[in-house]
């Protein structure tokens, strides 16, 4: 129940504080063109939908007898928490470099290493190719989708720059 309250007050802080703040609304907007805070209160409202149907399930009896803390064990299977840790670890640090490797490399070619980073840690890397072709096929069909339908720029990178692409 705690973490549906502190997922709809996270997003609720980030829609009605951080948005109004940091994201400015120029005062004349084509009526064919969204605004810019467009996409970060979807996402804010989305995530406050959902916290609060976490919190709506987590009242549930249903709910509350299949989160037996006894049973922990079976949701992560066998694999123990100390590597389950480590791979938590290893995510973070991922993200991380996403980060940084956008300003280098650009936004696509950082997403597809992020998630080829991802499906090695989780596991489903077993199935090279077909995990491989998900990596570079996701991100380039999200990629597509966003810059052309939406019009939406994403940033090169200083070292796609520099090469001249």
């Amino acid at each position: 129940m705690a973490r549906g309250v502190i997922i709809t007050a996270l997003f609720g802080f980030v829609l009605w504080v951080l948005i109004p703040i940091y994201v400015p609304r120029p005062s004349f907007i084509p009526g064919f063109a969204p605004p810019p805070d467009m996409w970060p209160r979807t996402v804010s409202i989305i995530g406050m939908v959902l916290g609060l149907l976490l919190l709506g399930l987590s009242l549930s009896k249903k709910t509350q007898a299949i989160a037996d803390p006894e049973d922990a064990g079976s949701i992560r299977g066998d694999t123990p928490l100390p590597t389950l840790l480590l791979r938590f670890g290893w995510s973070v640090l991922a993200f991380a470099l996403f980060v940084a490797a956008v300003s280098l490399l650009g936004f696509l070619l950082a997403s597809i290493l992020l998630l080829v980073a991802m499906l090695v840690l989780t596991g489903y890397w077993r199935n090279r190719w077909v995990a491989l072709i998900v990596a570079v096929a996701l991100p380039l069909l999200l990629y597509l989708f966003f810059s052309s339908a939406l019009n939406t720029r994403f940033p090169t990178g200083s070292l796609l720059r520099a090469l001249g692409v």
